[in-house]
């Protein structure tokens, strides 16, 4: 393992259930001598990813926060879909919420969301917080456009899960499964997460072609009915091709050379 490995390992303690760390227990955890723990702690601390509020208890310091607030303002995943998700929340009369997730690791995470909030109830794609493949509209529209070798992987390692998630007992109901949803791009969830709400997630692509995350618009169970829907589900992809249209717009217009670039414009 690299320094860097190391240095970033401290960093990956600081969770929702782990928020605070010592030295010593850092030391103990990662099985690095405390010389080297200490030296990573003065780092961080350094550059204000972690700080001390009570003498020798770090938590995660204020450029944290710095960074979140770059992410929230120039993003460009998230300044692109912004309108769009406004635009869906319109057209439910407020009464429903809209969710950018990305695709993070072997999980998916809300980057960003607009709408109705209940303040009574949290969804569970809050943002920042990742959740798994398997449940939910917004994961699995993600999950069927991982490219099949690595589903086989995904599959080979959480079988059990994916089997109690309803997606296959097998290999071949599994990628069966995965094929139908690439077909449809789309994913209609009712429960998975949150009782009595519905999700309508479609997929989103990087200039690459590769999937990047999904916009997902979620509403009331008991405010919508079937034909509603299906009508709803036609916004939803059509929002993700918009939003997937915008981000390669926006790269072909950064590359060097290319049409809009500083570069190709003539002196």
């Amino acid at each position: 393992m690299t320094t860097a490995d190391k240095l970033l390992s401290v960093m990956k303690l600081f969770t929702i259930e782990e928020p605070e760390w010592t030295v010593e227990e850092a030391t103990k955890r990662l099985s690095l001598s405390s010389s080297s723990t200490y030296r990573y702690f003065n780092s961080l601390s350094a550059f204000g990813l972690v700080e001390a509020l009570n003498p020798g208890v770090y938590t995660l310091g204020p450029a944290i926060i710095e960074f979140d607030r770059m992410i929230r303002r120039q993003d460009q995943l998230v300044k692109t879909a912004t309108p769009v998700m406004r635009r869906l929340v319109d057209l439910t009369d407020d009464s429903g919420s809209t969710l950018l997730c990305r695709k993070f690791r072997h999980q998916v995470m809300c980057v960003h969301s607009e709408g109705f909030v209940d303040p009574e109830k949290v969804l569970s794609y809050e943002r920042g917080r990742p959740l798994g493949l398997f449940l939910g509209a917004a994961s699995r529209v993600v999950l069927a456009y991982i490219p099949t070798r690595n589903l086989k992987v995904i599959f080979a390692d959480h079988e059990a899960e994916i089997e109690a998630a309803g997606l296959g007992a097998s290999w071949e109901e599994f990628r069966r499964n995965m094929k139908q949803i690439r077909n449809d791009s789309l994913v209609v969830a009712y429960g998975q997460l949150d009782l009595g709400k519905v999700g309508i997630a479609a997929p989103i692509f990087a200039a690459n072609k590769s999937v990047i995350g999904s916009i997902t618009l979620v509403l009331n169970e008991h405010e919508v009915n079937s034909q509603m829907v299906e009508r709803l589900s036609i916004y939803v992809q059509a929002a993700a091709q918009e939003v997937t249209l915008g981000l390669s717009a926006a790269f072909n217009e950064k590359r060097p050379g290319s049409a809009g670039s500083d570069s190709a414009k003539p002196e």
